[in-house]
């Protein structure tokens, strides 16, 4: 790439750079970001549940994510500006081919070629093994998930649903808790009655008065 062609690119970076801090400062002036009780009117949210305060926590949610994915641009485009006074500018950093001139006209700050982004952003990225496919982009945690539920070889189980279910209603000394409704036959007793006062009839209060 020519040197006036890398001037280009550094001038396009440059006011990437300035669009993103000025999109910075707009968002904590609107409070969008680092602010904490200014999306709650009471002194304090220690005494309410959690769902009393799920929309003042999704909009600090919303502006962590918008912070971070400008901060995220912001790094980018340092490293582009740096790349281009190392004279390393334009190649990708996945597989080291010059990326296309017309994706880093469109993203500055692209870091890598379109085939290799392709390859990062898939979301069904499968390594085959001897079990057939297995899935790469998984969440670590499942790792630990899954294997309290893993069955192995040979007719030997882990610890499964089933006994992870007789662990806990170990603690019941109740077998069946209907059960406890149905013991002196009086399932009909409580019908039409909210408390056990309605139940007494006229005559049984007069009878009481005599």
């Amino acid at each position: 790439m020519d040197k006036e062609r890398l001037q280009h690119f550094k001038n396009r970076l440059l006011k990437e750079k300035r669009e993103v801090m000025e999109t910075i400062d707009l968002m904590k002036k609107a409070d969008t970001i680092n602010s904490n009780e200014e999306f709650s009117q009471e002194l304090s949210s220690y005494d309410n549940h959690p769902s009393d305060t799920a929309s003042e926590l999704f909009d600090k949610e919303r502006g962590l994510a918008f912070k971070g994915n400008e901060i995220n641009i912001l790094n980018k485009i340092e490293s582009s500006l740096e790349s281009i006074e190392k004279g390393q500018y334009g190649n990708c950093k996945n597989c080291g081919k010059r990326i296309n001139e017309d994706r880093l006209e469109f993203i500055p700050y692209a870091e890598n070629c379109i085939e290799c982004q392709k390859e990062l952003n898939s979301s069904v990225n499968f390594n085959k093994d001897k079990r057939g496919f297995h899935p790469k982009n998984r969440s670590i945690e499942e790792e630990a998930l899954l294997s309290n539920w893993r069955r192995y070889r040979n007719n030997r189980y882990s610890f499964d649903r089933e006994e992870a279910y007789e662990s806990v209603s170990m603690i019941n000394k109740r077998d069946y808790m209907q059960d406890d409704l149905l013991l002196d036959g009086d399932e009909d007793e409580e019908e039409g009655f909210v408390e056990k006062v309605e139940k007494i009839s006229n005559e049984q209060y007069k009878n009481s008065m005599e």
